[in-house]
């Protein structure tokens, strides 16, 4: 997601769709800038094109976008640059999420970069904004803690086992946390990295880490997109244990496996970690 295929030219979706080997409903997003068919990406827009950018800020209007479609173009075309696309995409009436992992240069080498990307859309696919997440700690070492990109919805109310996630996390209940995966769900931090916190033992330590501060992690709630098999919950972090925080950016992505539980929940968040707490 988001591009309209109808939008780009026929040698263009022949590629994608040999590199897909199934029926392009949309255009993934970092293929997108790579076809170089600007128009495509401008057009996909219901009016100016809007981009919300971890570090960039927002980006809005064609030669602003322009210039972010062309330095996303170069940076992925460098040797050794490429983009894993993850498996699932959440599709809902009026948007959508998906996820991926760059893996690119950074300022120690080599990294692999989780990424989410969520589109506000019109009725008729086209794209109203879209917004990126992402931690800057795999390329600089250091976090950029993200100002809110939404405001809290008060009335906005979670399901099933994401609710009972939100309350222990809130709470700062371990057990309760563990006891919303599946016996082989894993937890996987904004840094990403090779080893996610996976099995009973493996998400307890890394949720006692977590709430070292003295408590849960406290979220404004902002909007959820859920096709009932995932979903992704854009938050604004405001508590971390005893600590309070200005308002900041991300989402989680969480998905269910067959028993109705996690089996896996996804971080992108850029929020630095008061001292007591270890990760």
């Amino acid at each position: 997601m988001p591009w309209l295929p109808e939008l780009f030219s026929a040698p263009v979706l022949e590629q994608l769709q040999e590199k897909w080997d199934r029926e392009l409903v949309t255009v993934p997003f970092f293929d997108g800038p790579m076809t170089g068919e600007l128009d495509g990406l401008v057009q996909s827009f219901a009016g100016e094109p809007e981009l919300h950018h971890p570090v960039r800020g927002r980006i809005r209007g064609v030669s602003a976008f322009t210039r972010f479609v062309v330095e996303t173009r170069e940076r992925l075309s460098r040797p050794n640059a490429s983009v894993e696309d993850l498996e699932h995409v959440i599709r809902a009436a009026r948007r959508g999420c998906g996820e991926v992992i760059l893996h690119v240069e950074g300022g120690s080498g080599r990294v692999s970069l989780p990424v989410a990307i969520v589109a506000e859309k019109e009725p008729d696919g086209q794209i109203d904004e879209l917004r990126l997440y992402f931690s800057s700690w795999p390329l600089t070492g250091r976090h950029a803690n993200r100002p809110p990109l939404l405001q809290a919805d008060p009335e906005l109310r979670e399901s099933d086992v994401v609710a009972e996630y939100q309350r222990a996390l809130s709470a700062g209940d371990a057990d309760a946390i563990v006891a919303a995966f599946e016996p082989d769900g894993y937890a996987r931090e904004p840094a990403g990295g090779e080893h996610p916190h996976r099995g009973p033992d493996g998400l307890r330590a890394f949720y006692e880490r977590l709430f070292a501060n003295g408590g849960g992690i406290g979220l404004e709630h902002c909007a959820v997109t859920d096709d009932e098999h995932a979903c992704a919950l854009e938050y604004n972090v405001v508590r971390w244990g005893r600590t309070e925080l200005p308002p900041q950016a991300g989402v989680a992505v969480y998905v269910r496996g067959e028993s109705g539980k996690l089996a896996v929940a996804r971080i992108y968040d850029d929020v630095d970690p008061p001292l007591a707490s270890t990760t």
